[in-house]
């Protein structure tokens, strides 16, 4: 990998790993103590540099040490966070411990100021992006829910979106991560100490991050994710997670982000 020179001076000879936990698409090289994400530059690579600069202070979020963009590519040279994904083996094996860590940074979202966010993510422009993304054929047909199309759904991706632009609900505005799944979020116990893949971050419906934050629980727990080899951890009570946040899950607002995200 051909690193800008800027950023590899930052680096040294330091000996690193990859990173193959997550569906972002990008490649992360995991270094001591930093990390250097590489992905195609685009509006979510340029999102995520200006919510982490946003956020410095404010939020656990990775310090940036330097962003270069190059031959259509951005580098993204960031602190670790501390703690473990809440998807590592003791979080898995304690889903009591789990759902509050999640709740949790749930709430610290819904509580921050965003009078000043310098990114919008509402409904108006996930359907333009989503619209974007069916355009330009970036819609992954290959990692979808196994009833979102076919014969007992959709029958494309247009009609997806078409449906999605018909049946807006209402949107409870606050911050949101906009990719709430448990590799992004680190913690200690059930607190948070690191919210990671800011690209879709910013002003949106709470419930967004709370269909996604469900969604990767369902999926952890039933093993489409491999990320805990040779470990099993039993049912889930899909409950929980509504327990530790107070509120009663909106089965027809879940559904509705969930079916948005296969456009993403």
């Amino acid at each position: 990998m051909l690193i800008p020179d800027k950023i590899r001076n930052l680096l040294s000879s330091e000996e690193y790993e990859t990173d193959n936990i997550g569906m972002s698409g990008s490649s992360v090289l995991i270094f001591e103590n930093k990390i250097l994400k590489v992905q195609d530059y685009n509006e979510e690579a340029e999102n995520e540099y200006r919510m982490m600069q946003y956020l410095q202070g404010r939020f656990p979020v990775p310090v940036p040490y330097a962003h270069e963009v190059k031959d259509g590519k951005s580098y993204l040279l960031m602190s670790k966070c501390d703690g473990r994904m809440a998807c590592a083996p003791e979080y898995m094996a304690n889903p009591a411990t789990l759902c509050k860590l999640l709740a949790n940074g749930l709430k610290r979202l819904w509580s921050m100021d965003v009078s000043d966010c310098p990114c919008s993510q509402n409904l108006s422009y996930k359907l333009f992006m989503a619209g974007q993304n069916i355009e330009k054929g970036m819609v992954d047909l290959d990692n979808v829910e196994p009833d979102t199309f076919g014969e007992n759904g959709f029958g494309d991706p247009s009609k997806l979106l078409q449906w999605l632009q018909e049946n807006r609900p209402e949107e409870e505005p606050v911050l949101s991560h906009g990719d709430y799944c448990l590799p992004n979020i680190f913690g200690i116990s059930d607190e948070v100490t690191g919210y990671i893949d800011l690209g879709r971050m910013g002003i949106g419906d709470k419930w967004c991050d709370i269909a996604l934050c469900y969604r990767s629980l369902s999926h952890n727990y039933n093993g489409r994710y491999k990320y805990n080899v040779n470990q099993t951890f039993g049912d889930f009570d899909e409950m929980l997670l509504f327990r530790e946040l107070g509120i009663e899950p909106d089965w027809e607002k879940i559904r509705y982000y969930t079916l948005l995200d296969e456009l993403f």
